[in-house]
This record gives C-alpha cells, sequence and structure tokens, in this order.
C-alpha cells in the first residue's frame, strides 16, 4: 500500500541524511527538499524583513506542487518537512520576530489555510530533534555560504516552536528521533535501532 511518509525537524537537525539513509533501506521516492530550489533564500538570510514574505509564497507554491505529485504517483514518497511546519513554525517565527509585517504574515496564513485543508496528513511523520548546537554543527559541514547567516537565536526560537508544535500534534503517527544521541550517518547500531522504529509504519 502506498506510503506517505515526512521528515519534520529544524534547519541542521539531519533531514536530508535520514531520506537518504531510508531511501537505500525502503522503496521510497523522494521529494525534493524545496529549500535547494528557493532562488530568494539567500536574500532572505542576509534581509529577512524584506524577503520573508516571497521566500514563504515561493514554498508554499512548491508544497502544492508536491501535493499534485503525491497525489498520481503509485509509490510510498518521502518528503523533506511539511507544509504544517512552513506555516506554524518558520512564517510564524518571522512574524513573531518582527520580520514580516501582520498584513503579509495573515495574507499568507490565509492561503496556508486554504491549500492546507485539502493536503492529505501524512501517514508517518519522523520528527529529528536537535539541540542548537549539534544543529550548528552540521551546518558548518554544508557547502551553502548564505547558512553562515543563520544565527544562534534564529534557530533557537525555531526550536522552542518545534517543541510547541509537536507536543500538540494530531494528524498522525508520529515517531521522535533525538539526532544529537544517534548517529545514524554512520553507527550501524544506531541505523538497526531507527530501522526497528520504523519498520512497522512502513
Amino acid at each position: 500500500m502506498k506510503k506517505n511518509i515526512a521528515v519534520a525537524g529544524n534547519i541542521g537537525s539531519g533531514k536530508s541524511r535520514l531520506i537518504d539513509f531510508l531511501c537505500t533501506s525502503y522503496p521510497l521516492v523522494p521529494l525534493r527538499n524545496i529549500s535547494d530550489e528557493n532562488p530568494y533564500l539567500a536574500d532572505f538570510y542576509k534581509e529577512m524583513s524584506h524577503w520573508s514574505f516571497h521566500s514563504q509564497i515561493f514554498t508554499l507554491a512548491k508544497k502544492f506542487q508536491h501535493f499534485q505529485k503525491l497525489s498520481t504517483t503509485f509509490h510510498s514518497v518521502i518528503q523533506h518537512r511539511t507544509i504544517y511546519e512552513d506555516a506554524e513554525i518558520f512564517a510564524r517565527n518571522l512574524y513573531q520576530s518582527g520580520y514580516m509585517n501582520e498584513t503579509d504574515f495573515r495574507t499568507y496564513y490565509d492561503l496556508y489555510l486554504s491549500l492546507s485543508s485539502v493536503f492529505p496528513a501524512p501517514d508517518l511523520l519522523i520528527y529529528l530533534h536537535s539541540s542548537v548546537g549539534a544543529s550548528r554543527k552540521r551546518l558548518k559541514t554544508r557547502s551553502a555560504p548564505f547558512e553562515n547567516f543563520i544565527t544562534n537565536t534564529y534557530l533557537k526560537h525555531l526550536n522552542r516552536l518545534y517543541v510547541n508544535w509537536i507536543a500538540d500534534y494530531d494528524l498522525s503517527e508520529v515517531i521522535i528521533i533525538d539526532t544529537e544521541q544517534l548517529d545514524f550517518a554512520s553507527n550501524l547500531v544506531d541505523r538497526a535501532d531507527i530501522l526497528e522504529a520504523i519498520e512497522r509504519f512502513i
């Protein structure tokens, strides 16, 4: 039976690595990381107050394209972050931090509510929790130069919203993985533990 699996988590929590690992273990089709396509992202991290609305609208539109792909494919898929996170965590953080004004946030959020009402919830949500320090360490190993503009304060605010969001999330089954304690990239025991936790859902 076709499955829709979503991997959620803060910047630098290890989502892409986990998706790559699961795709080698199961017949899953990965949906692209939308951040890799976002033409506003580099400018956004330099000047969030100017580019926040543009960046969030772009991401929302791409997520809708993913939804269209989900509705036509016969394969099980795994997606990098959910539409819910984009609104409830990233856009909300920009609004609360003063980088997105109320008019833009309300316009964006109304569109999000309209689109998310027709989105199918994932069959399984895998939430990767990571401290700011661990996320920062992973960011240093990545090649995107604009990620140097990401501050610890920004990551801390996102982490706080993630903890609150996952505590109330009830749209699907949830597996929580602490990526600070588990090294599924290279530790065989940790890989086996993760596969055991996920096996019954897949």
